[in-house]
């Protein structure tokens, strides 16, 4: 005869097989009191756990608005230095600008003294 799980050699009947229990009360008891004890680690890891979400979220915003704020600063002040790189160039160029004119000028000057040398 074949035992429960198909096996030919093994038999229900040679004891093997018990489905009598064997714990009593205070057993279900001890581990009902140590599944409630379990529960509770879980309960309390599980707080902490969304404590820490909780924490990590504020965490990246306050950095992500920290990000916003340097790229505000960092934009504006290269604004700031183009606008004074500008200035100065205009600044060189009308400087240089009355001495090109008065070479020209001179310039002129000469070639009609010359023209009329000629």
């Amino acid at each position: 005869m074949s035992g429960p799980n198909g096996d030919p050699n093994i038999s229900a009947e040679n004891g093997i097989i018990d489905d009598e229990d064997e714990f009593g009360e205070e057993e279900y008891a001890a581990i009902n009191s140590m599944l409630d004890q379990i529960n509770s680690y879980l309960d309390d890891l599980e707080e902490r756990n969304d404590a820490l979400n909780g924490k990590l979220h504020e965490l990246l915003e306050s950095n992500r608005q920290a990000r916003q704020e340097f790229r505000a600063q960092l934009l504006e002040s290269q604004k700031q230095e183009g606008q004074s790189i500008q200035g100065e160039n205009q600044s060189a160029e009308l400087s240089a600008s009355p001495a090109s004119k008065e070479d020209q000028n001179a310039d002129r000057e000469g070639s009609q003294i010359s023209d009329q040398k000629t």
